[in-house]
């Protein structure tokens, strides 16, 4: 009797993190992939745009791979589609807002026609080979048509959650489909998956129906212009913006690229009702009274190079902020980016705007279940096994902890990471190994080029600054025409440090003559010489470690 064969649960990317969201399902020689986004960079990248997966492993097996099943379009979920898409060509599967933001995003990197987009619906099953059956279950989340995940294999099913909340009273479609997810609990369901992000947080998600409630208020006496930044993808929040904006006789202008992109799609589809004549240009808000006017915004995150960033540093080209505005910050900070976040609403505070942001009235609500949604849904579900995924790594174990709490035995629950192979059949689950899952930085049009030196000598010039040793040697003589040169780049200011700067060309000139001495020049020794000395002495004269950079000329 042939052995039956295991179904492997590999995580790319999305634990232990928030971001870079990408599974792998391999049964055979067939495999699914879950979403495939993307993360922004730490403090410690700088000049990285973004952090996309190492799919080192998938390339390896790319004629397995049947095809790409989105849970929604938030940006860590769909953000590294380009750059895989370029690797490995195959067919994707999304709902109909999901994949029109795709659309957009594969347009941007001129490879739209060559991808097989396949849209789809909740309550829909897609077969996909011989081993594999995705069902779509409509879920809550805070960007439109977002969906679960039935994964049905042949040793049994598995729930992906995605991103999800429970919504009694959403803007947009539907409540969460529980029904269906207590119906697959019945048939029972070999594994869940389920998105951590919340689970530090008591009690429930309060419903987006609550902060239009708030927009109305902070709009229906104001007499001042109305700014507010919000995630773009947040559609159910940029339509309530937009709903309480026109009750109060407003005009919206869009600001950033990301929002005006967004919308455009979401009109485009359906997905946002803009009463005739609401939206106008920014270009047009001057010919309005302040008290006209609302402004969306990109910004909610004090991104350095969004719009209400540039707004609240006098920057942006089109919006001058003053002591006359309200500015709301509809949004929470993601872990990281709270000094930002507080910088600029500080820079506001000092323009004189008056601001409201989450610590002065709600007006944001996550869009991610809190720890009672959560145990419901185990409960509902019923899994043989759990698997906490979406968090950081004490997201994780607080999740599997939870799972325990309403009757999973702990032998039955597995916080993985990264690259972590799950088998797991009908009777038993074990980590059995690892793949490659690492980080790829993407920086301008290079993908992978920046490393970890680069990254290590990028920090070192932001924090120490470089200093250039420039010496000519004769080609006849081989000794040095003059005294070398010496350039300073973020070290020090060569007309305030005249001494220390005509000391660093002592220093070189002694350690150019001790090569020279001798007749055939080692030029790398030269320069290790130039390197070694010209440290020494600024270390012992500045206590600071400048990069040092010798450039040997003959002439």
């Amino acid at each position: 009797m042939a052995k039956t064969k295991k179904l492997k649960i590999i995580p790319i990317g999305g634990l232990d993190e928030i971001g870079k969201n990408l599974t792998a399902f391999e049964y055979g020689n067939e495999m699914i992939i879950v979403d495939c986004g993307m993360a922004f960079p730490d403090d410690d990248m700088p000049g990285v745009d973004m952090v996309i997966n190492d799919i080192t492993y998938l390339v390896r097996n790319s004629q397995k791979i049947l095809g790409i099943f989105l849970t929604h379009g938030h940006e860590d979920h769909i953000g590294g589609l380009p750059y895989f898409l370029k690797e490995i060509n195959v067919p994707v599967y999304g709902t109909r807002l999901t994949l029109g933001l795709v659309e957009h995003k594969l347009k941007e990197h001129n490879i739209l026609s060559k991808v097989k987009l396949v849209r789809t619906r909740a309550g829909q099953t897609v077969e996909a080979g011989k081993n594999f059956a995705v069902e779509f279950i409509a879920t809550n989340h805070s960007i439109a048509d977002s969906v679960a995940m039935a994964i049905k294999t042949p040793v049994g099913t598995v729930v992906h959650m995605g991103d999800w909340k429970i919504d009694s009273t959403p803007i947009v479609g539907g409540m969460i489909d529980l029904a269906r997810f207590g119906e697959l609990g019945k048939e029972g369901v070999l594994a869940l998956m389920s998105d951590s992000t919340n689970v530090e947080r008591a009690g429930y998600a309060m419903s987006e129906r609550t902060v239009g409630e708030k927009f109305e208020q902070i709009f229906k006496d104001c007499n001042k212009r109305i700014i507010v930044a919000t995630f773009a993808s947040n559609v159910h929040r940029v339509q309530q913006i937009i709903d309480a904006a026109a009750k109060n006789g407003r005009k919206v202008a869009v600001s950033g690229r990301s929002m005006e992109n967004i919308v455009e799609i979401s009109i485009l589809l359906g997905y946002m009702k803009v009463p005739e004549g609401t939206l106008i240009n920014i270009d047009n808000i001057k010919k309005y009274r302040p008290s006209q006017i609302v402004i969306i915004t990109t910004g909610s995150q004090g991104e350095p190079m969004s719009a209400l960033t540039r707004m609240a540093y006098s920057d942006h080209r089109k919006v001058e902020v003053t002591k006359d505005d309200l500015i709301v910050i509809s949004a929470s900070p993601i872990p990281g980016n709270e000094k930002s976040v507080s910088n600029v609403i500080n820079e506001l505070f000092k323009i004189g705007a008056e601001v409201i942001y989450k610590s002065l009235m709600d007006v944001h609500v996550s869009g991610h279940a809190c720890r009672e949604e959560l145990k419901l849904m185990i409960s509902l579900i019923k899994p043989k096994f759990f698997i906490p995924v979406h968090g950081e790594h004490r997201h994780l174990v607080l999740h599997e902890s939870l799972a325990e709490s309403v009757g999973i035995p702990p032998e039955r629950c597995f916080v993985l990471s990264n690259g972590s192979v799950l088998e797991i059949d009908a009777n038993s689950a074990k980590v059995t190994g690892s793949v490659p899952a690492g980080q790829v930085l993407v920086d301008g049009l290079g993908v992978g080029d920046v490393g970890n030196i680069v990254l290590r000598d990028r920090k070192h010039l932001a924090q120490d600054g470089l200093i250039i040793v420039v010496a000519a040697i004769s080609q006849d003589t081989h000794k040095m025409v003059s005294k070398p040169d010496v350039i300073s780049r973020g070290f020090v200011y060569v007309r305030e440090a005249e001494r220390l700067i005509e000391g660093i060309r002592d220093v070189s000139a002694d350690a150019v003559e001790t090569c020279t001495e001798k007749r055939t020049v080692d030029w790398a020794m030269m320069k290790n010489n130039i390197k070694s000395s010209v440290a020494k002495f600024i270390y012992d004269k500045t206590k600071r470690n400048p990069m040092i950079l010798p450039i040997i000329e003959e002439v």
